[in-house]
């Protein structure tokens, strides 16, 4: 909206319609998050991580820790979904930094469910990777978002 803003002083007064039209420009791949590949990747990630569970018995049975990392697995994608879907790209960043802050935590719980021997070497540093790739996608999609304000 600043630079709308910006534009009325450069270019006198615009009209509501002239408004309109610039601000679905500028949004116009907002509220379509499933074509987004960060969302795709962090889907992707999300169902690795319930394999994951599955296949480990020791974290299966660990119902607390097994909750814990697939809640913070789902939480990636789903806050990219909905800072996607959001009104202002204020609040939209806002939720592509929780997504951050999940895909960190997941992070975090890899490294100990390996630590502890819930799962394989192969299996965290895989996960772990895949979470990073998600992480560094978010930030680069925050730096852009950034851009548009």
């Amino acid at each position: 909206m600043k630079k709308v803003q910006r534009n009325i002083g450069a270019m006198g007064i615009m009209g509501l319609g002239e408004v309109k039209r610039e601000m679905r420009v500028k949004f116009k791949f907002m509220g379509e998050f499933e074509k987004l590949k960060v969302w795709q990747l962090a889907t992707e990630l999300a169902v690795d991580v319930y394999s994951l569970v599955k296949r480990n018995p020791e974290l299966k049975r660990d119902l607390r820790f097994a909750g814990q990392i697939t809640s913070a697995s789902v939480s990636i994608p789903s806050n990219i979904a909905e800072g996607d879907e959001v009104n202002t790209i204020k609040q939209s960043i806002n939720y592509f930094y929780i997504a951050k802050g999940s895909a960190a935590e997941l992070v975090t719980q890899l490294i100990i469910a390996e630590r502890i021997g819930y799962i394989s070497e192969v299996d965290s540093k895989t996960t772990i990777a895949k979470a990073k790739m998600v992480s560094a996608a978010l930030n680069k999609m925050i730096v852009a978002r950034k851009k548009w304000q």
